[in-house]
């Protein structure tokens, strides 16, 4: 009995690539609480006022029961406003929200050109998408545009559909959003933009790195609630019409418990605190700076310039063996190995947050530098 399963993991234990629990221990270089307010007074206040105010925690049902609350809607009129969109829609996950999205929006006859390096959300979404999907090559708009010419060529009628991610999260690059923009309103296609680990940060006020084409009619965001506005959730921004049409063929909305009237209280007190956070983001980009300033001079590692920086391996078992000792030395940094990324990829991923200071990220660096050089293959 579970024979197949016992051996998948063999499998996956032979090439040390089996996933376990951690525990959370020692210095945060792993979590993406980028501006540290997860555990901020200020969330903490808000949920024991919603709580005082009688905010339930559970929902008791789907959105389209009785689980719908003034708490969500609430949350998703200001999640509107904030990011200049028509209209927003909340749900349990970014996950979730992605899967909801590709599965739902896209039609028959339609087009989903993805980024290669897209996340594994919009990969099970396209799954159950009844419209094509195709790869182009990682931030190439050029690719993007052969795509969907190829495709009409071949007799495609539909409407493309562009999904990116706008700030990477095992690389740490930011898309060419500038020109695939063009590339969808020169092709009439709808670009979904996955702001999950650019919102908060990056932006006029957080707003994401997308922010001057929210409001448009092809255009759609994710905005995750579990990162940088330390909660949990997710809000898509889109046009009216597109939010009418998942609250009625969204499967992943329809049938799923209604997130908790708490958190989206909870959320709604995150975007005040990342409207002003001015301060907190320039804190954040000071830590940036410093890393990458002592991963090129130490390590020989390129700055990526954001608050995702990858140091690239290779190997499973040196990604693994350089993760441990950090680890060991209080530092609780993670090794990420395929098939979350490429073949041959293998890396430590360095997330900056201000949960850790500029003399924590020395002594890190300090520590790694040596080790990326006695792992060495």
């Amino acid at each position: 009995m579970h024979d197949t399963h016992r051996r998948s993991l063999d499998a996956l234990a032979r090439r040390q690539r089996i996933r376990t629990l951690q525990p959370r221990q020692g210095l945060d270089f792993s979590s993406n609480d980028y501006l540290g307010i997860a555990q901020s007074d200020a969330l903490k206040k808000a949920a024991r006022t919603a709580l005082e105010n009688g905010v339930p925690v559970g929902a008791g049902g789907s959105r389209l029961l009785r689980g719908n609350h003034p708490e969500h809607e609430l949350l998703e009129t200001e999640a509107a406003e904030f990011f200049a969109a028509q209209t927003a829609l909340f749900f349990n996950s970014g996950f979730a929200a992605n899967t909801a999205l590709f599965a739902a929006l896209p039609q028959r006859g339609d087009l989903i050109v993805h980024d290669a390096l897209i996340h594994a959300s919009v990969h099970d979404g396209m799954a159950m998408s009844r419209a094509e999907h195709r790869a182009f090559s990682h931030n190439d708009p050029d690719a993007a545009a052969d795509a969907i010419i190829a495709w009409r060529k071949s007799g495609g009628k539909g409407r493309p559909w562009i999904a990116i991610e706008t700030l990477y999260s095992m690389d740490g690059d930011t898309a060419p959003l500038h020109q695939l923009a063009d590339v969808a309103q020169y092709h009439d296609a709808m670009l979904v933009l996955d702001e999950a680990h650019a919102t908060g940060v990056l932006g006029q006020h957080g707003r994401g790195l997308g922010a001057r084409l929210e409001g448009n009619d092809n255009v759609i965001a994710l905005h995750t609630c579990g990162k940088a506005l330390g909660a949990s959730g997710a809000i898509i921004t889109l046009p009216a019409i597109l939010r009418d049409y998942m609250v009625n063929r969204a499967r992943p909305f329809i049938y799923a418990t209604a997130p908790s009237p708490l958190m989206a209280a909870t959320v709604r007190a995150a975007l005040g605190i990342i409207r002003t956070a001015i301060g907190k983001r320039e804190n954040l980009a000071a830590l940036t700076a410093h890393t990458g300033t002592l991963l090129k001079a130490r390590c020989g590692v390129t700055p990526t310039g954001t608050h995702i920086q990858p140091v690239i391996v290779g190997r499973d078992a040196r990604a693994l063996a350089i993760a441990t000792a950090l680890q060991n030395a209080g530092f609780d940094v993670r090794a990420i190995r395929p098939p979350t990324v490429p073949e041959g990829s293998a890396r430590l991923r360095l997330s900056l947050t201000l949960n850790v200071t500029t003399d924590d990220i020395t002594h890190m660096i300090d520590i790694l530098a040596p080790l990326l050089n006695e792992t060495a293959p």
